[in-house]
């Protein structure tokens, strides 16, 4: 149940084996291979290292730091410092799993193998998908080079980028403020817009609002895909004076100039130039190119599994969490510490000869932060019905909303979700 997301427990670190295929024997095999040790990644190692028991989980996982990633909308808008959204990932990688200090490359579902970037190939009998999805600034021209020329762009996606944000929205004088939605899923689809209601609130207290513009061009045709959580959004908008530009997709970023050109997706084959005098980038997103060129993602390369049970719809000893597989629910981490619950009963179920049975129901929850002190509590499901912990009414701004996802959200996932 969502309200489950509430407890709290005492965190503890734990050390971690490391390899890599120079110091390690070729040819290993483990019970469970988990591709990615982001949130979802992380959950389901610590469950079932418990259950197997030390070496017969592995993970493969190239990247030195694991990032609590809502934490960025926070630094970008001046209320935390980067440096804490962090911690390394030895110490949230369990210590009964392996962990494969590399990338998986390709993949092999038949033979139950996945070769990494060393070209050691892994054997496994089940394997999870917890490979998250990747940037793609490189498909918007003139990026990502553009942002070492503008210091008025920014992105709250990447580490180094968001350390651009709020320096950004300090220097910012007024003029064109443009916050962008590209035409691909993304992580937390409620973020992009985020950054914007606190970066206007800046601007209001910095006495800056009246010379601005404040656009939001999203390549969607709704501000927000769940009703009751669109009509308050609505309201935030609309009293703010917040324009939306409906359809557009960034295509383009041109520093020299400041001008940034869009798709205009209501009339295909016209764009749109817009200036800029600050602009904050979502770029285009997809699953890491390996697992998108493999044969286990569907026509959009996204992993291809039952949106209920999520084991793979050809490959029934490989299952997928998180933002990588092709289920319709919001890409959080409040999505993938739910699936986590259904995913290790399923799993369990289907190690020892039974079918998966229970069904995940699309549950998600964006906190929807509109400025300091308040927040929309967005919690639903598959069917974009409001599925909510609290015995309130969460469309409304809030502050008590606001301090759950400041504060008490991101100690649950330290001490609980990783775990």
């Amino acid at each position: 149940m969502a309200s489950t997301k509430l407890l709290v427990v005492a965190s503890r670190k734990s050390v971690t084996k490391s390899f890599s295929t120079s110091s390690a024997s070729l040819g290993r095999h483990y019970k469970l291979l988990i591709v990615g040790s982001g949130s979802g990644g992380c959950a389901i190692a610590s469950k079932f290292s418990r259950k197997l028991g030390a070496g017969h989980v592995g993970i493969i996982e190239p990247k030195d730091d694991h990032y609590y990633q809502p934490w960025f909308t926070l630094v970008g808008g001046g209320i935390k410092k980067v440096e804490d959204s962090g911690k390394k990932m030895s110490e949230v990688i369990p210590r009964k799993a392996d962990w494969l200090k590399t990338t998986a490359e390709a993949f092999d579902p038949k033979n139950c193998t996945v070769t990494t970037a060393t070209g050691e190939e892994i054997k496994y009998d089940f394997l999870v998908m917890a490979c998250g999805l990747q940037l793609n600034y490189n498909l918007i021209k003139g990026l990502p080079e553009g942002f070492d020329k503008d210091p008025m762009l920014c992105s709250n996606y990447d580490y180094e980028y968001v350390q651009k944000t709020w320096p950004a929205i300090q220097k910012f004088k007024g003029g064109n403020a443009i916050f962008t939605m590209p035409n691909t899923p993304v992580k937390c689809a409620g973020a992009p817009q985020k950054i914007m209601y606190l970066a206007e609130e800046a601007w209001q207290k910095s006495g800056v609002r009246d010379k601005s513009t404040v656009m939001y061009n999203t390549s969607l045709s709704v501000l927000f895909g769940v009703k009751k959580y669109a009509a308050g959004l609505h309201k935030v908008v609309d009293s703010r004076d917040i324009k939306i530009n409906y359809q557009r997709n960034l295509i383009e970023v041109n520093t020299d100039k400041r001008e940034a050109i869009f798709q205009k997706l209501d009339s295909p084959g016209e764009t749109q130039t817009y200036k800029y005098d600050f602009m904050h980038i979502t770029p285009p997103m997809s699953t890491p190119d390996p697992v998108r060129k493999s044969c286990l993602v569907d026509e959009a390369g996204y992993v291809d599994v039952d949106q209920g049970t999520l084991q793979h719809k050809k490959y029934p000893n490989i299952f997928a969490i998180g933002d990588c597989f092709n289920a319709p629910t919001s890409k959080t981490a409040a999505a993938a510490a739910s699936q986590s619950g259904y995913l290790e009963k399923n799993l369990t179920a289907v190690m020892n000869g039974k079918p998966a049975y229970v069904k995940y129901d699309g549950y998600t929850s964006c906190p929807l932060i509109t400025g300091r002190e308040k927040c929309i509590m967005a919690e639903f499901n598959y069917d974009s019905l409001p599925l909510e912990t609290f015995p309130i009414d969460q469309g409304k701004e809030r502050r008590s909303m606001y301090h759950v996802k400041k504060d008490i959200i991101p100690m649950i996932y330290w001490n609980m979700m990783l775990k």
